[in-house]
């Protein structure tokens, strides 16, 4: 390492510089020199070449041995990490301006309320690193950042891997913000029973839902997508509550349920991390289990089959018979190729929900 760094026009140089000249002007071996210093040969050397920071004893020592002022050495190494640090902060973002070529400024600005700055590229990393509460964006293309991501995830692209921390980091703040009480998991085990009498509520079940939740100790949130991120929800353990996160891009309420109660499955599991479109492995087939056992009690679906007539009444009959929105039921039937996906006579029972997301 220099004992001196030019960046920008600007030079500033490590004390340990002075420090080989003052030395050199001794006329004594560095040896000799570190004997009077009262430090060892070794650290003088590594402080002359620059690989060690002037401590505040060295620079103690100096200004006792030969004049000069403590305040003297110090400004010296400060002037020259602060010289270094602007030169990796510049590195850095150099580094976070090729990551946030996966990033769209519009979603923040228009979902989270950060400034329009068209065209000011290096603004607009300060504000999302800002807003996502991290040194750097670099941060989001570790696969651990945020939650765990499962083994069958491993042909993620870094794309898909930065966008999911990243929807999962600004869940993870919202429910750091959100005063809750301690995770009571029979709590959240009779919210989730309430849950279930809420499907046919088209119009107020969020806010219904996340108070019953929220009084249980997990905070519910329903984030606007990231395209790309190929997320359909995430659970993580904060503190001592849970952060249960969906995105809006499957709010067709047969997809919505049960994406929300694949989450939940993971949480009454012990199985927290990030869950993405077609992923397999034991952690998502038990989800998925959970998911269709709670929506269809199996035993009556089962009766249901039975009967072999999937027409438009029959589907809402049943539905009613258990109490689930009918949209349920059919997404269910096409699942199992029951009902073909372009069937165009089951379009009445096709609900999408609007959603003001809870900020």
């Amino acid at each position: 390492m220099n004992n001196y760094i030019e960046y920008n026009d600007r030079v500033a140089f490590h004390p340990g510089y002075y420090i080989k000249e003052i030395v050199e002007q001794s006329g004594l071996t560095q040896k000799d020199f570190a004997k009077r210093l009262d430090t060892t040969p070794k650290n003088l050397s590594l402080l002359i070449r620059g690989e060690q920071n002037l401590s505040i004893d060295i620079a103690m020592k100096l200004s006792r041995m030969i004049g000069t002022s403590v305040n003297y050495w110090l400004n010296l190494q400060n002037t020259y990490d602060s010289l270094i640090a602007t030169f990796k902060s510049d590195e850095e973002l150099s580094r976070e301006r090729t990551i946030f070529e996966y990033f769209d400024y519009k979603y923040f600005r228009d979902n989270y309320g950060l400034p329009d700055l068209p065209h000011k590229k290096n603004e607009q990393i300060k504000q999302v690193r800002e807003f996502l509460n991290v040194a750097t964006l670099s941060v989001f293309t570790k696969k651990d950042m945020a939650v765990s991501f499962r083994n069958s995830t491993k042909n993620l692209t870094k794309e898909s891997i930065v966008k999911a921390n990243v929807m999962v980091q600004i869940a993870a703040n919202m429910a750091l913000k959100t005063v809750t009480p301690k995770f009571n998991k029979k709590k959240f085990e009779i919210a989730v029973q309430y849950a279930l009498t809420l499907t046919e509520n088209h119009e107020e079940f969020y806010p219904q839902l996340h108070k019953a939740f929220l009084d249980a100790g997990v905070v519910f949130i329903i984030l606007p997508n990231i395209s790309g991120s190929k997320t359909n929800g995430a659970t993580k353990k904060i503190g001592d509550t849970i952060m249960l996160m969906v995105n809006d891009r499957r709010l067709n309420s047969d997809s919505f349920w049960f994406t929300l109660f694949h989450e939940i499955g993971h949480i009454i599991n012990g199985d927290y991390g990030i869950s993405f479109e077609k992923e397999i492995g034991e952690q998502e087939l038990a989800a998925d289990k959970f998911a269709e056992n709670s929506l269809i009690p199996p035993e009556k679906y089962q009766n249901f089959l039975i009967q072999k007539n999937f027409d438009l009444l029959a589907i809402k009959s049943f539905a009613k018979q258990i109490r689930r929105d009918p949209g349920i039921v059919l997404g269910r039937l096409q699942n199992d190729g029951l009902v073909a996906f372009n069937d165009w006579t089951m379009k009445p029972l096709r609900h999408k929900y609007k959603i003001s997301t809870l900020k």
